[in-house]
C-alpha cells in the first residue's frame, strides 16, 4: 500500500531529546524524522513536555526550550502548529506538523494562572495528572479516591476559556467524573485503552468511554504492553479498537502511541511500523474510511473544534 495519514495524540520525544542529546530529525528512539518521512503521507504529532518527580515544574522551560529548538532545526521538514489551518498549510508545503501538549500539570506548577503563558505558546493539550497526586487531583495510581480539587476545578475551567483540551490520561476515576461533570467541550483520554479488555487503572471503564463519546472527545490507543495485555500483538490493539466500536465510538478512535515512553509491543516497536496496524485493520474487515478516521480524522476534528 501506498504512505498512511498519521496523527498521533502522545509522544514523549521531547523529553528523550533532552535526556540523550539526540535530534529530531534522527536518533535511537521511536519517533524521528527519519522514520516517518518514508512512510506517512500526512504526519501530525502530539509532542508531550514530560518530566517525572520532585522539580518537575523546573524542566517546564528546558523541555520547551529543547521543543522549540528541534523544531527550529528541522524547519523544512515539521513545522510548530497552534490551529488546524497552520496543520493544513504544514501540509500542503509537504510538512509535518507538531502541535505541543504538557503532561503533568505540575510542570506548570497547577497554578492557572500558568495557562496563559502556555497558551500562548501553542500548548494545546494539558494532563491534569501524570501517575503522581497533585494539587489538581488524585491519579490513577496515587491517592486514586481524590477527585478534582477546587483549584483542579479552577484549573479545568480555564483550560477550556483557553480552547487548551483537558487530557483525563492518568486521571483518577473521581477526577475523570469531576471533568465529565463539568465540562463544556470535548476533553480526550490521549493515550488510554478499554478496561473491560484489559484490566488496569490506566485503562478506561465502559463507563468512562462512553462519556468521551457522549461528548465527542478522544480516546487514544496506547500501545505500552502493560496496557494492551492479553497476547500483547496487533490482534490485542484491535481487541480494544473492537470494543470501544461496540460501545459506539467511531468518531472519538485515535492513536496515542506512548512512543519513546514506554516498552510498546513487539508488533509496533516504533511509529515506523504503525502501517502494520492500518493493514491489520483492514484484513480484519474495517472500512478504509474508518481506519483513516482512526489514525488521522477523528483527532483532528477534536483539535480544530477545541
Amino acid at each position: 500500500m501506498g504512505k498512511i495519514p498519521v496523527f498521533d495524540a502522545h509522544c514523549d520525544t521531547i523529553s528523550r531529546c533532552l535526556h540523550t542529546g539526540e535530534g529530531l530529525a534522527s536518533n535511537g528512539g521511536m519517533v524521528s524524522l527519519e522514520k516517518t518521512e518514508p512512510v506517512f503521507d500526512r504526519y501530525c504529532q502530539l509532542f508531550a513536555l514530560f518530566a517525572a518527580g520532585d522539580g518537575a515544574e523546573g524542566k517546564y522551560q528546558p523541555l520547551l526550550d529543547c521543543f522549540k529548538a528541534q523544531m527550529a532545526a528541522n524547519a523544512d521538514h515539521i513545522v510548530r502548529c497552534r490551529t488546524a489551518g497552520d496543520v493544513e498549510a504544514a501540509h500542503r508545503s509537504g510538512k509535518a506538523a507538531a502541535f505541543l501538549s504538557v503532561e503533568g500539570a505540575e510542570l506548570l506548577g497547577c497554578d492557572p494562572a500558568r495557562l496563559d503563558g502556555a497558551a500562548a505558546e501553542g500548548v494545546v493539550a494539558v494532563n491534569l495528572t501524570w501517575n503522581h497526586a497533585n494539587a489538581l487531583s488524585g491519579s490513577h495510581k496515587d491517592h486514586p479516591e481524590r477527585g478534582l480539587t477546587p483549584l483542579g476545578r479552577q484549573f479545568a475551567a480555564r483550560m477550556e476559556d483557553l480552547h487548551i483540551l483537558i487530557d483525563v490520561s492518568h486521571l483518577s476515576e473521581p477526577g475523570f467524573w469531576d471533568v465529565a461533570e463539568q465540562a463544556r467541550k470535548p476533553f480526550i483520554a490521549s493515550h488510554s485503552n478499554a478496561k473491560s479488555v484489559w484490566d488496569h487503572t490506566r485503562n478506561l471503564t465502559d463507563e468512562q468511554i462512553t462519556a468521551i463519546i457522549n461528548i465527542q472527545g478522544i480516546v487514544g490507543m496506547n500501545f505500552f504492553t502493560d496496557f494492551v495485555g492479553g497476547s500483547l500483538d496487533l490482534d490485542a490493539v484491535r481487541a480494544h479498537l473492537d470494543h470501544i466500536l461496540e460501545l459506539g465510538g467511531e468518531r472519538v478512535l485515535a492513536l496515542g502511541g506512548d512512543w519513546d515512553g514506554c516498552d510498546t509491543i513487539r508488533d509496533l516497536p516504533a511509529i515506523d511500523a504503525l502501517p502494520r496496524l492500518y493493514d491489520h485493520l483492514l484484513c480484519h474487515g474495517y472500512s478504509e474510511t474508518l481506519v483513516r478516521d482512526i489514525f488521522y480524522n477523528n483527532l483532528m476534528r477534536v483539535v480544530t473544534t477545541r
